[in-house]
């Protein structure tokens, strides 16, 4: 087996808690107080433009919340959405750890708004520990489209049988591996742990 160079590491759901996933949005809907099902079915219409980077927050809002009167401000419901992030801190330390090591590329291939990404990458200080971003915002592109792994590699300059992937989503994974990549199904901390080992990626407490 091709020693592995490179790791790439979905944000939501292994790193930190998902940022605007089905159950944030309903509660969303149950904190302010407005129709969930109007909302929701706004939002599948224009979630794929959103999570591309072909919509900003404010025209997301504006499609999903903002069409009728509310008796609350876009700030205060943006402000709702942004403490949904809630850091997986187990997983982090754990990607701390590899970073520290030098042993590896560590970046991210995740799907997310622009808005979302930048808060979350600044707020947890991502950039400690990966030095690339490849964002479904950035690239136009989402998991687990064929295209969004292939600029990974082709940017990163890296052979798919030098690469992990870590995502928990089993379509995300299967993506990955149908290029030649190693992929990762995340459960949680302990068994990223072992899996990563089964592949050669020792981690070295720091």
């Amino acid at each position: 087996m091709s020693k592995i160079t490179t790791l790439f590491w979905d944000v939501g759901g292994v790193l930190l808690s998902n940022g605007w996933d089905t159950d944030a949005r309903r509660r969303g809907a149950e904190e302010f107080g407005f129709d969930w099902d109007q909302f929701q079915e706004r939002h599948e219409l224009v979630s794929a433009e959103f999570e591309k980077g072909q919509l900003s927050l404010d025209e997301y809002l504006q499609c999903t919340v903002f069409y009728c009167r509310q008796d609350f401000s876009p700030e205060t419901f943006k402000q709702f959405m942004f403490a949904r992030s809630q850091p997986l801190n187990e997983s982090l330390q754990l990607a701390g750890q590899l970073a520290a090591s030098n042993g590896y590329l560590m970046a991210t291939i995740n799907n997310e708004s622009r808005d979302l990404n930048l808060h979350r990458i600044q707020q947890f200080s991502l950039g400690r520990y990966f030095s690339a971003f490849f964002s479904s915002c950035f690239l136009g592109i989402k998991k687990p489209e064929r295209g969004i792994y292939q600029i990974a590699l082709e940017v990163s300059q890296r052979r798919p049988e030098e690469c992990v992937f870590i995502d928990d989503r089993a379509l995300n994974v299967e993506g990955a591996r149908r290029l030649g990549i190693h992929a990762i199904r995340f459960q949680e901390a302990t068994q990223l742990q072992e899996d990563l080992a089964g592949l050669g990626v020792e981690v070295k407490a720091g």
